[in-house]
């Protein structure tokens, strides 16, 4: 072999030696078939083409998106469409690839989320999968795969039921209800508000009758006839001409025109 022929066989060796592992990514090396435990960070790496590989494993978040039937304790099959969120744990990414191999989403992922979606779901009633239960369902479903997942190398972050299809007289039925429920409690506002209403009121008129009590305790014969002398007393230093009848009590007062 001439030395350039050499010399091009070297690099190209050498490039095939070179990798990049990306943000987001942590290297496995494989040497001959037997794994690496030291974990390769992000940045460049060499390494020999004819005896080793660079295994890369993506450690970012994954959307793992599943439609499958849900049984509800009534024994009934919910359609639903879920999201689980996971990732891989990058200090045991070496684990992962020897014990469960590259296609850990339908070896484990999958595989764990149907039987633990399977046992949650048959513990509840169709309505809760659609109503106020939906939550605590899509706990339970992330806290079964974390058991079991966790010390398999991957990390649960979250189990989400985005969408589920009750059958068509389950649905109008649970639709019924709601309507009722919420129909009801627009009339309990209502009849707590005329409640309140019908107690201010009260107070109000209680207030009333309380001040016309006062006042009419309040007047005495001795203060209408006091009263009446004010009156008398203003009425004669007016400059205006008056015709005065009184019975000595009270006085009826006439205007006198010229």
């Amino acid at each position: 072999m001439s030395r350039r022929a050499r010399s091009l066989l070297s690099v190209a060796l050498l490039a095939a030696g070179c990798t990049v592992v990306r943000q987001g990514e942590v290297g496995v090396k494989s040497t001959l078939g037997r794994l690496d435990e030291v974990i390769i960070p992000a940045g460049p790496q060499a390494y020999n083409p004819l005896v080793t590989r660079i295994i890369k494993i993506p450690t970012q978040t994954r959307n793992m998106e599943i439609k499958l039937s849900l049984p509800s304790k009534e024994g009934l099959n919910i359609s639903a469409e879920i999201s689980i969120l996971y990732r891989v744990q990058p200090d045991m990414a070496a684990h992962v690839v020897e014990n469960i191999g590259l296609d850990y989403e339908q070896v484990a992922i999958m595989s764990v989320f149907r039987s633990a979606a399977a046992d949650v779901s048959s513990r509840y009633l169709a309505r809760d999968m659609y109503t106020n239960g939906r939550l605590e369902i899509e706990h339970e479903i992330a806290d079964t795969m974390r058991d079991i997942l966790d010390e398999r190398g991957f990390e649960i972050e979250a189990v989400l039921l985005k969408s589920i299809a009750l059958p068509p007289n389950l649905f109008r039925a649970i639709e019924a209800k709601l309507e009722a429920e919420q129909a009801a409690q627009r009339m309990e506002f209502i009849l707590e508000q005329e409640t309140l209403e019908a107690a201010r009121r009260r107070i109000e008129a209680e207030g009333i009758r309380d001040a016309n009590n006062i006042i009419s305790e309040g007047i005495s014969p001795e203060i209408i006839r006091w009263q009446t002398l004010e009156a008398f007393r203003e009425l004669s230093a007016s400059d205006n001409t008056k015709i005065i009848v009184t019975d000595s009590h009270s006085p009826l007062m006439l205007d006198v025109t010229e």
